[in-house]
């Protein structure tokens, strides 16, 4: 249970860090924000958890793929934020993501990768 716990703190943490962070230095805040350092931690617990390599393995492989159609959101996200508000932003780009989501699974579906 305290090992649980640690994970939730620890991670918890982080995010609270980069978004501290981020009120103070716009550039440090988005440095920070754009590293992969959840995905760095979950591999850290998968491994300290002894976890199989290949479910490490495949948490990183497919963390990569999922990661690409995310990307759009954050060229989209500042176009229009001043035109919609920050809540129609938001969900105007969670809509985007998906529709980019689909697009490459089935675009990567043509090279034998199965996203879902």
């Amino acid at each position: 249970m305290l090992y649980l716990l640690s994970k939730y703190l620890i991670t918890a943490g982080l995010v609270v860090l980069v978004s501290e962070l981020a009120k103070r230095s716009d550039r440090l805040g988005g440095l920070l924000a754009a590293l992969p350092l959840v995905t760095v931690l979950t591999l850290i617990w998968l491994y300290v958890e002894q976890q199989p390599l290949s479910k490490i393995e495949n948490h990183a492989w497919y963390t990569f793929w999922y990661v690409l159609p995310t990307l759009p959101m954050f060229l989209v996200f500042p176009f229009l934020l001043p035109r919609l508000g920050f809540w129609l932003a938001l969900l105007a780009c969670c809509v985007i993501t998906a529709l980019c989501f689909l697009a490459l699974a089935w675009a990567l579906r043509l090279w034998g990768v199965h996203l879902y």
